[in-house]
């Protein structure tokens, strides 16, 4: 390839003619470079306007000839190097668009990266720099509690130091000069404090506001009245203001005898236990606890909470008040009813299980009645839980094998239900071991957990008053009990408890049952014994309440057995006097008329009675007269009831078919309601003996003589 700057040779023709020099590179001589010649830069090419001084000297008409065809065949290669050219620069546009196009990309996606760089940069330095501002915060508030601190260090030093100058000082012991040095100094440490040099003190007489104040003496307060009761005060610095006191029935006295009987209270039921009970007790009702009844209550609770291990203890101390004064275990149970239902309410589980173990003992003790426990496990498995299946599982360990002695239906419920809870699968995996655990304890006999503790079985079952809770009544719990009161009829009331007392402990006039007190109500008691002897009050109860709870006891002992045979048992297992005899038989009467249809259960219980003494034979007798004589004031179904149960009777020959002579057949004696009576009696003996049986013991040449009246209705 030749050089830019070097031309082509001319043909021989062109030789001849022009007679140029090979130097010579004018347009006109050149030829069309080929296609892959290097292009010229405009330098180098020959301009195609020469000037006048360049131009070549004219030709001859054959050179000028030749000239045309070469210069037409140079447009024609100019014409073929410009479409080159342009297509060359069209290629070379469009690379150069596309690697910018991907140099742009490359920067934007370069630039994106760099901005999130520099941004998470950002927030990390702004973080490091709210960390080193905190730091430094910190540091400079330790500073400032440290210089705060040694400066207060030493201006108690400086403080002490002044002052034991002061106070050693022999040539400044002037008492009338002191009080200046100290107002003095005062005035010196407040001028240091705000950074000023404290002034030197003048010499000039002390003026009366320099003088030290009077100190004002504090009203003395009463310690026995105050609300908390004051400070505390010896027993013996006690009964002594107690002695000095000459109006025994004054607020201040009875506000003393109301602490001593609380702290008393409180003191023997922390220490009771097993070994000492009898004798806590006897030191117990040497109290007022029938004035205390509320304090007495609350300190049994307390103690129960605090101590639950210790629960088997507290029942016994309750069932023991409770034998002497049911009111007091009465509280109690309304006070733990109500304290079980609020923890209840409240999802306080931890309570739940004091307040349950708690029932449940005294269940054991027979100071409430076995409904109550059904009621409660009823409630506690009505919505099973965690926490309600737990409680239930701690509730029946204590009193199972007392719910299976007396209620075994009511337990079987209680189980089958715990079973249906154990297959729901609803519950943790934990409580259902539980439930498992309560399945093997009940299978072998609840041998590790007795119905009452050894050494706590001391109140008779005849002296023990069981009383009928239910869960869902609305109660009272007095707590107006629990503060002191001031009592218009203190003497006579302290009077009344000292007889009570006197008759719970066999006291006797010589017995003085108080030797530790040390006072003179010891010898006023024996007097009182003395006199007291010869008066006896006898006490007539009609309001029926001990009729009433009788009657009560039957009802569930009866609603709450599985088969005639154990509720018989049960029934005589009471062990009550003969003279509730007669109420026994009409209670069952009742029971059997409340029912909407007859069941055999109540005539076969019946006819068991009559079977084991004459007694309940005769007193069935007389109801029967007295049923027919009132049988109009029975509805029907009651009616159809009373008729089928002594119709049973007649049949099994539990009462003598002499009771039929009450009846007598005609208008006059005989009312609507009598007739039914007798109809549905007959109807069911007839059902029960057949007619051919029927009229051939009416027939009998003995009971002829009863039924002459009654045997006309079968003919």
């Amino acid at each position: 390839m030749d050089s830019p700057s070097r031309s082509r040779s001319p043909s021989p023709a062109q030789r001849e003619h022009s007679g140029q020099s090979l130097d010579d590179s004018s347009p006109a001589a050149e030829r069309p470079q080929p296609a892959g010649s290097v292009e010229r830069s405009p330098r180098e090419r020959p301009s195609p306007r020469a000037s006048p001084a360049d131009r070549p000297p004219s030709r001859s008409p054959a050179s000028s000839s030749s000239d045309s065809s070469s210069s037409d065949d140079e447009d024609e290669g100019h014409g073929a190097l410009k479409k080159i050219r342009s297509s060359v620069a069209q290629v070379k546009r469009s690379r150069s668009r596309e690697r910018d196009g991907s140099r742009g990309r490359e920067r934007s996606k370069s630039n994106s990266k760099s901005r999130e760089e520099d941004r998470s940069r950002s927030r990390s330095r702004e973080r490091d720099r709210s960390r080193s501002r905190s730091r430094e915060r910190d540091r400079s508030r330790s500073r400032s509690r440290s210089r705060s601190r040694e400066r207060d260090w030493d201006r108690q030093r400086y403080d002490r130091g002044r002052y034991a100058r002061d106070r050693y000082n022999d040539r400044h012991d002037d008492r009338d000069r002191r009080f200046e040095r100290r107002t003095y100094r005062d005035a010196e440490l407040e001028h240091r404090r705000r950074g000023r040099s404290p002034s030197p003190p003048t010499d000039r007489e002390p003026v009366a506001a320099d003088q030290p104040p009077v100190k004002k003496k504090k009203e003395e307060l009463d310690p026995i009245l105050t609300r908390t009761g004051g400070a505390y005060i010896p027993p013996a610095k006690l009964r002594m203001m107690q002695q000095q006191i000459s109006d025994k029935s004054s607020l201040a006295y009875q506000r003393m005898s109301w602490e001593a009987l609380k702290k008393s209270i409180n003191g023997l039921i922390n220490k009771v236990n097993v070994s000492n009970i009898v004798n806590i007790i006897q030191e117990l009702l040497q109290e007022n606890i029938v004035r205390g009844r509320g304090l007495l209550s609350r300190s049994v609770l307390q103690a129960q909470g605090a101590s639950p291990i210790f629960t088997h203890v507290y029942a016994a101390v309750v069932a023991i008040i409770n034998s002497k004064f049911p009111q007091i275990g009465e509280l109690i149970l309304k006070r733990l009813i109500l304290t079980f239902r609020r923890s209840y309410r409240r999802n306080l589980k931890q309570q739940c299980l004091t307040a349950s173990k708690f029932v449940a003992h005294l269940i054991n003790q027979n100071v409430a009645h076995e409904v109550l426990c059904l009621e409660m496990l009823t409630l506690l498995l009505e919505r099973p839980t965690d926490d309600s299946v737990e409680v239930a599982i701690s509730f029946l360990k204590e009193c199972g094998l007392k719910l299976t002695e007396v209620s075994p239906r009511g337990i079987n419920a209680i189980f089958e239900r715990l079973r249906n809870v154990l297959h729901e699968s609803a519950i943790d995996k934990r409580v259902q071991y539980m439930i498992e655990v309560m399945f093997a304890i009940r299978k072998d006999g609840f041998k590790d957990h007795p119905v009452i503790p050894e050494g706590l079985d001391l109140v008779d079952e005849d002296d023990q008053f069981t009383h009928m809770l239910p869960l869902d009544d609305e109660y009272n719990p007095e707590d107006i009990l629990n503060v002191f009161k001031m009592d218009p009829d203190f003497l006579e009331n302290e009077e009344k408890y000292k007889t009570i007392k006197r008759d719970i402990l066999d006291e006797g006039s010589s017995d003085s049952g108080e030797e530790g007190d040390g006072s003179d109500e010891d010898e006023d008691d024996e007097d009182e014994n003395e006199e007291g002897e010869d008066e006896k009050v006898t006490i007539f109860d009609k309001t029926e309440v001990n009729l009433v709870a009788f009657r009560r006891t039957i009802y569930l002992a009866i609603q709450s057995s599985l088969d005639f045979e154990e509720c018989a048992h049960k029934l005589i297992k009471m062990d009550f006097p003969d003279t509730q005899t007669k109420e026994l038989c009409n209670m069952i009467l009742d029971c059997c008329a409340q029912q909407r249809t007859y069941e055999k259960f109540f005539g076969l219980l019946a006819g068991r009675f009559c079977l084991l003494k004459k007694e309940y034979m005769e007193s069935f007798e007389s109801i029967f007269a007295e049923q027919y004589d009132t049988i109009h004031r029975l509805e029907t179904n009651k009616l159809r009831n009373v008729a089928r149960l002594f119709a049973h009777l007649l049949y099994t020959d539990s009462v003598p078919w002499s009771v039929l002579e009450c009846i007598r057949i005609s208008e006059e004696t005989t009312t609507s309601s009598s007739r039914i009576f007798v109809k549905i009696l007959f109807q069911e003996l007839c059902a029960y003996m057949g007619l051919p049986k029927l009229n051939q013991r009416l027939k009998d040449p003995y009971e002829r003589t009863h039924a002459q009246s009654t045997h006309i209705m079968l003919y």
